[in-house]
């Protein structure tokens, strides 16, 4: 395996990396909760499915649409980057069934771990994104290398 140097942007990765910390810290100053999108996501589809009004669930939903519309906005300043899906349907079903269980086990998914619980030096946070970067490695390793 090779790194392709030329493709290594560090100063979009501090960006990117900035405006992900300035997000989840206005969430959790501003609603007292992490922003974790699991949870994010979650919450208003129980409201939904529960027949409950979806009042209490407005920031939540305005987070959603932000998630969904951030492809577009970055459309308006540059194309979006290129990729590649290596799997058929019934791998990616699969994979979501093992994320959705793995969130689920974890009381919580990479996002809300990892960027909102290891920055609050949360030891839970830390055991599970070492969980989920093991895991991840471990997986790399048998389907590159075993299969």
């Amino acid at each position: 395996m090779a790194i392709a140097w030329d493709l290594f942007t560090p100063w979009h990765a501090l960006a990117g990396g900035l405006l992900i910390g300035v997000a989840t810290a206005l969430f959790i100053l501003g609603n007292g909760r992490i922003a974790g999108i699991a949870g994010i996501v979650a919450s208003p589809l129980r409201a939904v499915l529960s027949r409950a009004s979806l009042r209490p669930e407005r920031t939540r939903l305005w987070f959603i649409a932000g998630l969904l519309a951030a492809p577009w906005v970055w459309r308006m300043f540059a194309p979006l980057p290129a990729f590649t899906i290596d799997v058929g349907a019934l791998g990616l079903v699969v994979a979501g069934v093992f994320v959705g269980i793995g969130v689920r086990m974890a009381n919580g998914c990479t996002s809300g771990h990892g960027v909102c619980g290891l920055s609050r030096l949360s030891l839970r946070s830390l055991v599970n994104v070492l969980a989920f970067m093991g895991a991840g490695f471990v997986t790399v390793f048998v389907l590159r290398h075993v299969v």
